[in-house]
């Protein structure tokens, strides 16, 4: 189920918060470069489970354990604390009920790794002014009536979220329109202005 067709600046950001040798479950692990990623660099015990089946036949191919599975609909077939982490990576907007998705992850994982990108971003806030069209970015390449994604969301929307489910943000991380990190003292507000996208570690 992923959609993002650019560089995975974020990648790098999710291996870092993942301890070696650990249970990970990706969901929505598309071609299966971050699972890759992380079994070559963290060793990883690594699952996955894919929407498309071009997704799971290129994940099968570099040797990953992946599965055909749908995030809105089949994560209630896995058991409780079964993973030490569950990924989201740029998932969360093209599921139909991102609040459900996250309450599952957060079941079904120890802890929850999940990146957005930010539709709060001051690009995406200009482009909407100023054309008055939805925004077209690297981040979001589709036009509005052709995106996989349905559920835009903004690193205050996401923050919300969190609370209203009772998850606990252990680490945030905003990454700029360079793929860097913004300061980690800086309040949510002003990530929510200049990070174009965000990466979240989440406990129960």
């Amino acid at each position: 189920m992923s959609v993002n067709t650019t560089p995975r600046v974020d990648f790098d950001v999710i291996a870092s918060l993942v301890n070696p040798g650990a249970r990970v479950l990706d969901v929505g692990c598309g071609d299966g470069e971050l699972l890759e990623l992380l079994q070559n660099t963290k060793n990883v015990d690594g699952r996955g489970v894919e929407l498309s089946q071009k997704g799971v036949n290129e994940s099968v191919a570099r040797g990953l354990s992946v599965i055909q599975g749908d995030a809105d609909s089949d994560l209630k077939y896995y058991p409780d604390a079964g993973f030490d982490y569950v990924i989201l990576s740029q998932t969360l907007q093209a599921t139909r009920n991102p609040k459900n998705v996250l309450t599952e992850l957060l079941r079904i994982g120890e802890k929850a790794i999940v990146s957005f990108p930010n539709f709060g971003h001051w690009r995406m806030r200009a482009s909407l002014l100023v054309n008055g069209r939805m925004p077209v970015t690297e981040e979001l390449p589709y036009s509005w009536y052709d995106t996989p994604n349905i559920h835009f969301c903004t690193i205050s929307d996401f923050v919300d979220m969190t609370k209203e489910i009772g998850a606990q943000v252990e680490t945030a991380v905003a990454l700029n329109a360079f793929g860097q990190r913004i300061g980690f003292n800086m309040p949510w507000g002003f990530w929510n202005l200049f990070g174009q996208q965000a990466v979240f570690l989440l406990r129960r």
